[in-house]
């Protein structure tokens, strides 16, 4: 029997909590993708009762009590967050809640109590405020579950890219470029598309500089680095090619030609996902000992408490965050 999948309230100055009940209160869709959530009990309650349509919110103490009932949405509370926080404002305290949300349901996923951890967004500027020593989900995610291993990926009905490097600056990012890094991070999208029914992926690597440097015309990164992992994953079976223009290679996948595109940085990685959509994108955390998956947008601190977020992404992420569960709870029995 699979276990529960958790949902993260986010950051509660933002859409997390709306987009939330908004999900929850989609009877349908949660019949069909249960779910418990942990955060807030104030903010998940006055959230439901401006936009949850006659939800009912119930506290719960763990895990093992969920049970899935309709127009119930039940919230193992965590903090005490004031009733007037302030939307669209960046609040430590509010910080400090999505980071306990998150450091709880990472424990709870160490100890096998829930079998998916799927999060609402939360504000990298309000966890700094909070002290939280994390840029993000993905690195307190590894941190926290001991791994090394580890990658981001988005995907969506029609592109998946996993990145090489992650939240630094471009100079950072090619600083960080090795044939170490590369071979880890094309293993790694090889893995996790098999762990996700893909007996043979096709995995294309995206170069660095313009037209993948041109020779060492525009930078020797894509010579010296990207390509001798290319050709060493091939030496292991692996179904790869690379490095190819970044400016053409998301195209061919998006056509059908790859499976998945191995991005250099966030942006070349990102922006072509988020350009097709991102109401139906997911962002999912690959490598990790449990399934990890979160909406492919940010907390919108710009149209909080408006009650115009849109859900979609959420509802994928929540949908992906089962399928996955599913099938790895499958490949484990």
């Amino acid at each position: 029997l699979m276990k529960p999948i958790v949902v993260t309230f986010g950051d509660a100055a933002g859409i997390g909590p709306e987009i939330v009940v908004k999900t929850f209160a989609d009877t349908e869709f949660m019949e069909q993708y249960p779910a418990f959530v942990v955060g807030d009990l104030g903010i998940m309650k006055s959230a439901a009762a401006r936009w949850g349509s006659s939800l009912v919110v119930e506290p719960i103490f763990a895990p093992e009590e969920y049970a899935p009932a309709a127009r119930r949405m039940q919230v193992v509370s965590l903090s005490g967050l004031p009733a007037d926080l302030q939307h669209g404002e960046i609040s430590a305290a509010a910080g400090a809640a999505a980071f306990g949300a998150i450091r709880q349901s990472i424990e709870w996923a160490n100890d096998g109590r829930v079998s998916a951890i799927c999060t609402a967004p939360i504000h990298k500027e309000a966890l700094a405020a909070a002290g939280v020593p994390y840029p993000g989900h993905t690195e307190m995610l590894a941190d926290l579950s001991g791994t090394s291993d580890y990658g981001m990926m988005l995907a969506n009905p029609h592109l998946r890219t996993l990145l090489v490097t992650v939240h630094c600056s471009i100079l950072d990012a090619v600083r960080k470029l090795s044939v170490e890094r590369e071979l880890q991070v094309i293993r790694l999208a090889h893995r996790s598309l098999q762990s996700m029914g893909i007996a043979q992926p096709r995995i294309a690597v995206a170069g660095l500089n313009p037209h993948a440097g041109e020779g060492g015309l525009f930078g020797s990164e894509d010579m010296e680095l990207i390509a001798p992992a290319v050709a060493q994953a091939r030496q292991e079976g692996i179904d790869a090619v690379g490095p190819l223009p970044g400016d053409t290679v998301f195209m061919q996948a998006r056509k059908g030609r790859f499976d998945i595109v191995v991005a250099q940085y966030h942006d070349q990685g990102l922006i072509p996902v988020k350009l097709l959509g991102v109401e139906d994108g997911v962002n999912v955390t690959v490598g990790l000992p449990f399934v990890r998956t979160s909406p492919d947008h940010g907390t919108a601190f710009d149209i909080a408490g408006q009650g115009i977020a849109d859900p979609s992404s959420l509802k994928t992420a929540l949908a992906t965050a089962h399928q996955l569960a599913r099938s790895s709870s499958a490949a484990t029995i």
